[in-house]
């Protein structure tokens, strides 16, 4: 009777360890998960930008995710959550999140955020542009990450308020930093070589949003469109006529349309000209993980590849 007592006692105690083992196991998990800067990105090209960045020292959300447009987005209440128990928040700026529906407004000052306490504009140091539709001529064209030097100057953004957060891995932050920005200045410097080559009449870049005027301002094109920016009218019979007029005036043989957008449009646009649609690129969001584009230079490589070969044809 005596052995059979002892033996349950000391199946208890094994069973009872087990369990105190676990949750002293998932609390230091947690505790450590939390020694981390928590980092919220509002989309999926400033998430990879920390993640190059902070590396191993912060642990990053992002809101909008891939394949999904950030100009008119609804939170969701992950989204709300993560973004209350934030130490950072990084938005693009330039009226990316806050034009249209103004969702990021709403969301941090649900959340009790400030600019320059917890909200950081990556774009804070960019050059803008604006956009050039009648009656948008004051708005600011927020696809300044599509020139790569705008795209080191959102990772030097993050780096000095990672650093600030976070003193104790400053030297680390820097450390990444300064190889992540050595890639993108190579890829920059060869991309402005490359496109040297594309005879003038063919340097036009056609698209379904006129994103890229950043991009063609860069590598030396000029940017046409069927409609400007995500948040207006797509497709109407006036935006058609006005990019098949320019189409018409140049030599360009190839057309491309965003990965983010319904490709429609620029079927249409195909069927008039007789010109195909090269290839898609990548605009407001990256690819999906595990595929061609799926980080910021990926994607940048992506589109300066695929551009500059669809219009040397």
């Amino acid at each position: 009777m005596f052995k059979k007592v002892a033996i349950t006692l000391i199946g208890l105690f094994v069973v009872i360890g087990g369990v105190l083992w676990f949750v002293n196991h998932e609390s230091s998990k947690k505790s450590t998960a939390h020694d981390k800067l928590r980092v919220v990105t509002t989309n999926s090209i400033l998430e990879d930008m920390v993640k190059n960045v902070g590396g191993d020292d912060v642990s990053v959300y992002s809101i909008v995710k891939r394949g999904t447009d950030p100009h008119e987005y609804d939170p969701r209440p992950t989204d709300i959550s993560k973004t209350t128990e934030a130490d950072v928040i990084f938005h693009n700026g330039l009226n990316l999140e806050t034009g249209g529906n103004g969702w990021f407004s709403e969301l941090t000052k649900n959340a009790n955020k400030k600019d320059d306490k917890e909200v950081f504009a990556v774009s804070k140091n960019v050059t803008p542009m604006k956009l050039t539709s009648k009656g948008q001529t004051n708005e600011l064209d927020p696809h300044a990450w599509l020139d790569l030097q705008n795209g080191i100057s959102y990772v030097k953004v993050i780096n000095d308020v990672l650093k600030k957060k976070d003193p104790k891995n400053a030297d680390d932050y820097q450390k990444r930093t300064d190889a992540y920005v050595k890639k993108l200045q190579k890829l920059d410097t060869q991309a402005k070589e490359k496109f040297a080559d594309i005879p003038e009449n063919k340097k036009l870049l056609v698209t379904s949003e006129g994103a890229f005027k950043y991009f063609s301002k860069a590598y030396g094109l000029t940017p046409a469109y069927i409609w400007e920016i995500n948040t207006e009218s797509q497709g109407t019979p006036e935006q058609m006529k006005q990019v098949l007029a320019k189409i018409r005036a140049t030599k360009v043989q190839s057309l491309f349309v965003e990965s983010s957008v319904s490709p429609k449009s620029m079927e249409k646009v195909s069927k008039e000209t007789g010109l195909p649609i090269y290839s898609k690129v990548y605009t407001d969001s990256l690819a999906k993980e595990g595929t061609d584009g799926d980080t910021y230079y990926g994607m940048m490589k992506w589109n300066l590849d695929h551009i500059h070969d669809g219009l040397n044809k």
